[in-house]
């Protein structure tokens, strides 16, 4: 299985007036041909930044590129210029953003918006743009889709202004969807049909899929790997019964723990992570978790941790699964 998408050491900055905000801080992953990858976080750990950066749609400035390159079918996305980057938004690489009312125009019919992407990198004439606007519509799973061409954003729900927004998006036929919070705003029930939906279209279609989330909750039948964003860095990867089941990093113990489970008992409660992120304006010097972890040490707050490999898919950047860890450790432990 070819790599789709491989990203390597990226590294992306905001200037702003009170200083450099390192958002971005060396992350490195790659996504194959019809794999679904997940990046999980907490709010501000920088997984929109990434998710925009894969496709340039961030301001430059005050944001820039520090290092790394985003190889896409082997050609580095970095080094592209916007007019070469127009042909491959939308058509290659699709996104489906978390608040689909605010993403959708309101003042143009749903049918003209669809047809509006199949016209810019489709060969098709008007009749046929329709067609295909109808064909996407029930792909996505729309009622009455000769119905809905007509309508406005505001006549539909939010689950389905996000099924047109899917429709949108898979269009023409991307081999990358990137999924940015696609359920947030939906409750537990529309948010199962919008994942289905999104499965079906992949085992369709072959797309890769990257799902961006901060809830565990809602990767577990979706993925095929899941990564563990902190602070702007990937602090554990595995795929899903490796994070599930055997998760090594003690961020990612704790993530869980917040997560409620069917099998729970009357007498178990939910864990919250005490405490704040560290602050990007000046990242820590070590691991970025330090100040939150109750198993840290004094190596953890002064060097970054390097990967600890558990296997050939599953690793995880923490001192307490280094091989020297009961050395380093000893007499030290905070």
């Amino acid at each position: 299985m070819g790599k789709l998408l491989d990203v390597k050491d990226l590294a992306i900055s905001f200037q702003t007036c009170f200083g450099e905000i390192e958002a971005i801080r060396g992350i490195s992953f790659h996504i194959n041909k019809g794999e679904t990858v997940a990046i999980v976080g907490e709010s501000g750990c920088g997984k929109s930044v990434m998710s925009g950066s894969l496709v340039q749609l961030l301001q430059m400035p005050p944001a820039y590129y520090k290092s790394g390159k985003i190889l896409f079918q082997g050609e580095d996305i970095v080094q592209k210029s916007e007019k070469e980057m127009r042909d491959i938004r939308g058509n290659k690489i699709s996104m489906i953003f978390q608040d689909p009312v605010t993403s959708l125009n309101p003042t143009m019919k749903i049918g003209k918006q669809i047809i509006e992407g199949i016209v810019k990198h489709q060969d098709l004439n008007k009749d046929e743009a329709r067609k295909k606007t109808i064909e996407m519509l029930e792909l996505v799973s729309i009622p009455q889709p000769e119905k809905r061409v007509v309508q406005y954003p505001h006549e539909l729900s939010i689950g389905m202004c996000q099924r047109i927004m899917i429709a949108i998006a898979m269009v023409s036929n991307p081999e990358l969807l990137i999924a940015d919070e696609p359920t947030t705003a939906l409750d537990v029930t529309v948010q199962a049909q919008i994942l289905d939906i999104m499965k079906g279209i992949q085992n369709k279609l072959g797309t890769s899929i990257i799902l961006i989330t901060h809830d565990l909750g809602i990767v577990a039948d979706m993925s095929d790997r899941v990564i563990i964003m902190y602070a702007g860095k990937f602090v554990e990867e595995g795929n899903v019964m490796e994070i599930f089941n055997n998760p090594m990093h003690p961020y990612t113990g704790k993530l869980l723990g917040s997560v409620p489970r069917l099998n729970m008992s009357r007498s178990e409660s939910l864990h919250s992570i005490e405490g704040s992120p560290p602050d990007l304006y000046k990242p820590p010097a070590g691991c970025p978790f330090f100040d939150r972890c109750d198993k840290a040490m004094y190596i953890c707050e002064h060097n970054m941790p390097k990967r600890n490999y558990h296997s050939d898919t599953h690793y995880s950047c923490c001192w307490l699964n280094c091989p020297m860890a009961k050395d380093t450790a000893e007499g030290n432990e905070i």
